[in-house]
């Protein structure tokens, strides 16, 4: 079982909270895992180097263990004990060269998904900071081109600084709204909306407080904006990939459920990833869904000891 994080007996969840996840889930299994550490993960930037090498560098100091779905992905937890043991993994001489970077093991499956492939033209939709966008790059060995897109300058410059350490050389950022790209058509698409963040509340527990049942009706506007937008620039037998780390149903069945109606020619494929995944929602309070929705990746804290994620990958017919 993962450890509790200390002083979490003192928050409570709101009231309309615990009604409406415990519809969705065990709500005790999913208490116990927001409440508990996040495990440290990282991914192996083989543009600079290889798993092989990177471990006879690391493996003395820090222990690897494998993330079953990404072959270059591992959580990573210091061998020292007591004082001697480190947590800062972002001040090894390693990440700052870029041979690693520090991403979670749930945030390493749309690009995974996506699979991009050298020569591809593809577009990052809401890209900063860039751990989606280096992993991109990566699977396209730097062949090809991303526009790597987002709106605030800050999270902007932390993009262009992720791009430069890990040696990204195919990615153009731009500065646009989602709708911004109606002259240009790209082989593959993601759309990692801004979301409530629900998946994430292990490593951000103010999530808990800031949580509203109007939000998620809120974002899921912009969500349903970006996707379509997304979708509308894809070329024909292309892929787009839409993920949040929410769990919210309005803002991810919902979303889909949203495109498949207004493009018929959207199409929900299987994702076939060595996972453990939870059924997708197809009605939640009052709301009926697409049954193509069912195979859409949601993933839970509890299922395999992750930030909770969703995924859904279409393909334009």
């Amino acid at each position: 079982m993962p450890t509790t994080i200390p002083r979490t007996a003192e928050l409570q969840f709101k009231e309309k909270f615990i009604t409406r996840y415990s519809a969705l889930t065990d709500i005790d299994k999913f208490k116990e895992y927001s409440f508990s550490y996040l495990r440290k993960s990282v991914r192996v930037n083989t543009l600079k180097i290889t798993v092989k090498e990177l471990f006879a560098r690391m493996s003395k100091e820090w222990m690897l263990t494998s993330i079953p779905w990404c072959d270059y992905g591992f959580w990573i937890e210091h061998r020292g004990e007591g004082e001697e043991k480190r947590w800062d993994v972002g001040n090894t001489i390693e990440h700052l060269l870029g041979y690693v970077y520090i991403q979670e093991a749930a945030s390493m499956i749309p690009p995974l998904v996506l699979d991009p492939q050298p020569g591809e033209r593809v577009l990052d939709m809401c890209a900063a900071p860039g751990s989606k966008t280096t992993q991109l790059a990566q699977l396209m060995q730097n062949k090809g081109v991303i526009i790597a897109n987002d709106l605030t300058d800050v999270r902007l410059a932390a993009l262009g600084v992720n791009l430069q350490r890990c040696g990204i050389i195919n990615t153009i950022t731009t500065k646009r709204h989602g709708s911004g790209f109606k002259d240009m058509e790209f082989d593959r698409v993601l759309v990692d909306a801004p979301c409530s963040g629900t998946g994430t509340i292990r490593k951000s527990l103010k999530t808990i407080e800031m949580w509203n049942p109007k939000l998620a009706s809120f974002l899921s506007k912009t969500q349903k904006q970006l996707i379509k937008a997304g979708f509308n620039v894809l070329k024909k037998g292309g892929t787009l990939v839409y993920s949040t780390c929410t769990l919210e149903p309005e803002e991810d069945e919902g979303v889909v459920d949203f495109l498949l109606k207004a493009c018929p020619d959207a199409r929900v494929e299987e994702i076939e990833l060595d996972i453990k995944r939870s059924e997708a929602v197809v009605s939640f309070e009052g709301k009926t869904y697409s049954d193509e929705v069912k195979k859409c990746l949601r993933i839970w804290p509890q299922d395999n000891d992750t930030e909770g994620f969703f995924v859904a990958k279409i393909t334009k017919t």
